[in-house]
């Protein structure tokens, strides 16, 4: 096909008379009663929302404005790979099963029940195919389907309908090596068939009509491998991921949030870089009296020889403290974490340059002055490492046998260890979490 273009007239007729679908219902059938006037080259244009509805694809939802918000944008997370930019409150996402980027991961609270919010059907693909061949044995028409959803478009004020599913035509029609009519070569113009289909459609479908289905006439159809999924730029290659200051900002801000205790990670390799980059942030908390009191020390020669005299001494406490050998067992199996995880890393902190005092009282408030340091340097750590996508659990066993680290690791006597952060990536994507301001006192 040299022109992308409709040989004849094209005509959009809307679908009249389908119900108000639910979970379970049967869209084929309801589409092959509305409309017995289907021609074969036809294309059969279904909002998403349908699709959505007939497959559960939906989530119940709280009558309270601030929770529904907060189960809202918890769906977006959990519907999303990676969020790519941020405009106020609005996400701009890829999703996790799809791939198209769009706001909010396509989640959506229109055209539903008001207790309910619909996520993007999980395979719009495979269910245009399965609604083509459904009006193929019903009709007995050869058919192409195209499912639509709503989205805005960079540079663009307004949002219009897309093809996030496709069966039975060409999405994308390339004219690269095509000549036009002043004899110029065209290198990278391509059409997105399916795209300019749901638009079009959606002139006679609407918004509030009820009217969730037309059909397109008039076009060229009969491919049998083009999927909407062809549609979708990969991230990396697209113009605009970087967003604006202020989803720097939110990202910012979320990093906090995905800071948790994990204690199992998967195998995948940590990237050494990933760990010099979190200390090298981890390093930029407030110090007293312009020092640099904190040091990391990430383990690994020494690593086995190090958890093994760790453990030994943590054993050689419990049996002092009269407990069975059992109990102790148990008890030290909780530092199985540091021998599992990929990667650990040490904080010391180092007391140079703090003030000496006479008294008791200032001398201890010196020392809490330098300890709080340590301990904002530590946390520092753990949220950049949440900010490069890797899980963290800081444990305190190293403070413990102060000596027997030293020892080990060759290292001077003033050194204070700060616990041990184990490092590996989650099992499963981090996701922020809600942000607690319930301890903050007013006074």
């Amino acid at each position: 096909m040299a022109e992308h273009g409709a040989r004849g007239t094209v005509e959009i007729v809307p679908v009249r008379g389908l119900p108000e679908f639910r979970p379970g219902d049967d869209l084929t059938g309801a589409i092959a009663t509305a409309a017995p006037w289907l021609r074969s080259g036809d294309v059969v244009v279904v909002t998403s929302k349908v699709v959505s509805k007939i497959e559960g694809r939906l989530l119940r939802v709280p009558a309270d404005p601030a929770v529904r918000e907060a189960v809202r944008r918890q769906a977006v997370l959990n519907e999303a790979d990676q969020v790519v930019a941020a405009k106020g409150p609005t996400l701009i996402t890829v999703n996790k099963l799809l791939g198209i980027v769009q706001a909010a991961s396509g989640v959506d609270a229109s055209n539903v029940a008001g207790d309910e919010i619909a996520l993007l059907p999980a395979d719009p693909d495979g269910s245009a195919l399965a609604l083509r061949r459904g009006l193929r044995e019903r009709l007995g028409v050869e058919v192409a389907v195209v499912i639509t959803d709503t989205m805005g478009r960079a540079w663009r004020i307004g949002q219009t309908d897309a093809a996030i599913g496709a069966s039975g035509l060409r999405v994308l029609h390339s004219y690269a090596g095509s000549v036009d009519a002043h004899g110029n070569e065209l290198v990278v113009t391509s059409v997105a068939i399916a795209d300019e289909i749901a638009a079009a459609a959606d002139l006679v479908k609407g918004k509030l009509g009820g009217i969730p289905v037309a059909v397109v006439r008039g076009l060229e159809i009969g491919d049998e491998t083009s999927r909407a999924r062809d549609l979708v730029r990969p991230v990396e290659d697209d113009l605009f991921r970087l967003g604006t200051a202020e989803a720097i900002t939110r990202g910012r801000r979320e990093a906090v949030l995905l800071r948790r205790s994990l204690r199992s990670f998967s195998d995948e390799p940590v990237s050494t870089e990933a760990i010099q980059r979190a200390v090298a942030a981890a390093l930029t908390a407030p110090a007293p009296h312009h020092t640099r009191p904190v040091r990391f020390v990430r383990v690994v020669a020494k690593r086995k020889e190090l958890l093994a005299a760790m453990r030994a001494a943590w054993e050689a406490d419990l049996r002092g403290d009269g407990w069975s050998e059992d109990r102790i067992q148990r008890r030290v199996a909780r530092g199985d974490l540091l021998h599992e995880a990929p990667e650990i890393v040490l904080p010391f902190l180092i007391r140079t340059g703090s003030h000496d005092y006479p008294d008791a009282r200032r001398a201890e408030a010196e020392r809490t002055m330098f300890t709080v340091a340590g301990g904002a340097a530590v946390q520092g750590l753990l949220v950049a490492l949440a900010a490069e996508r890797l899980g963290s659990c800081w444990v305190s066993s190293t403070i413990f046998c102060a000596d027997v680290v030293r020892e080990v690791l060759d290292l001077p006597a003033d050194w204070e260890p700060l616990g041990a952060v184990a490092i590996g990536h989650p099992l499963e994507e981090l996701t922020p979490r809600d942000p607690r301001a319930d301890e903050l006192l007013e006074k």
